[in-house]
C-alpha cells in the first residue's frame, strides 16, 4: 500500500470516527448525563468519555499498532511514529450547559509531523478535513483563509483558561488590547472550531494561551493547509506542545503579534 493510499484510508477512518462521536453528542445534548470535575471549574461529562472510547476503538481496530494522545485517558504505548491526537468533545463546558458550540477534533502525527486533521461540528453537520500538502476542505469543498486586512477591519477570536480567575496568564490584557484594535473579538469556547473558522475564512485570526495539544493539533494543520500562518505569540513556528497559539490569514499576523508583545509588557489584569 502506498503512503498516499494509506493516508487516505486513515482519513476515512478518522472521518467515520468523528461522525460517529458527533452523532452521539447530538443525540445526548439537552438530555440527562452526568459530569464531574477535573479541577475547580474544568469539567468532563460521560459523553466526553464515551466519545473518546468510541474514537480510540474505531481507530485502534483499523491501526492496532498506533499510539494515542487523548484528553480524558492514558493509553498503552503504541508505535510513537504514528500518534493520534484526540479531543473527543472540544467545548465541554458549552455542551454541559446545552450551548450548541462544540466539536470532535482528531489529528494524526507521523514521526512528529502533523499529517491529518478532522474537525466535526455535528450541530451544523460541518466536516473540516485536511491532509499534509493536500489543502483544507469543508464538506469536501476547498476552503481558504480570508484576505481581510488590516486588523481594524478583521474579526478575530480567543478564549480564556479555566484558571483565569487565579492565574497571572489569564489573557485579559491581550483581550483588552485586541478588542480595541480589531473590528470585533469573539469568545465562543471551542478552540478547534475557532481554528477551523480561521481556515474557512469566517474568522481572520485567533489567539489563545494555556492550550493542550488536543485543542490545536487538527486546527493548526487546517489553517496552514488553507494558506494561513500559525505561530506562537512570539512569531516562532508553532509546535503542538506550545501552550500559546496565534493563527491568522497571514495578512494581520504581524499586527496581532505586536499587540500581544505590548500586552505582555503591561501590568496584568486581575
Amino acid at each position: 500500500m502506498s503512503s498516499e493510499v494509506g493516508l487516505q484510508q486513515m482519513l476515512e477512518v478518522a472521518v467515520s470516527a468523528a461522525r460517529e462521536a458527533g452523532a452521539l453528542q447530538k443525540q445526548r445534548l439537552w438530555g440527562d448525563f452526568t459530569f464531574s470535575f477535573k479541577g475547580e471549574v474544568d469539567i468532563v461529562t460521560e459523553v466526553d468519555r464515551a466519545c473518546e472510547e468510541m474514537i480510540v476503538n474505531r481507530i485502534r481496530s483499523a491501526f492496532p499498532g498506533h499510539s494515542f494522545l487523548a484528553e480524558e485517558n492514558l493509553y498503552a504505548d503504541g508505535d510513537p511514529a504514528w500518534r493520534w491526537i484526540i479531543d473527543p468533545l472540544d467545548g465541554t463546558t458549552n455542551y454541559a450547559h446545552g450551548f450548541p458550540w462544540f466539536c470532535v477534533s482528531i489529528a494524526l502525527e507521523r514521526e512528529g509531523e502533523l499529517t491529518l486533521g478532522v474537525i466535526y461540528h455535528c450541530m451544523m453537520d460541518e466536516l473540516f478535513t485536511t491532509t499534509l500538502g493536500r489543502g483544507a476542505f469543508l464538506n469536501g469543498a476547498p476552503i481558504r483563509v480570508s484576505s481581510r486586512a488590516p486588523l481594524r477591519q478583521s474579526l478575530i477570536a480567543t478564549g480564556f483558561p479555566y484558571d483565569a480567575a487565579r492565574g497571572n496568564e489569564n489573557n485579559f490584557r491581550n483581550f483588552f488590547e485586541l478588542q480595541l484594535a480589531a473590528r470585533g473579538v469573539r469568545r465562543a469556547g471551542a478552540a478547534a472550531l475557532d481554528l477551523a473558522y480561521v481556515a474557512a475564512g469566517r474568522l481572520d485570526g485567533y489567539w489563545e494561551c494555556k492550550l493542550k495539544p488536543w485543542d490545536v493539533a487538527a486546527g493548526a494543520l487546517l489553517v496552514r493547509e488553507a494558506g494561513g500562518t500559525v505561530t506562537n505569540h512570539m512569531g516562532e513556528p508553532h509546535r503542538i506542545d506550545d501552550h500559546r497559539i496565534l493563527a491568522t490569514n497571514g495578512l494581520i499576523h504581524d499586527e496581532i503579534e505586536s499587540l500581544l508583545e505590548r500586552a505582555g509588557k503591561a501590568e496584568p489584569v486581575l
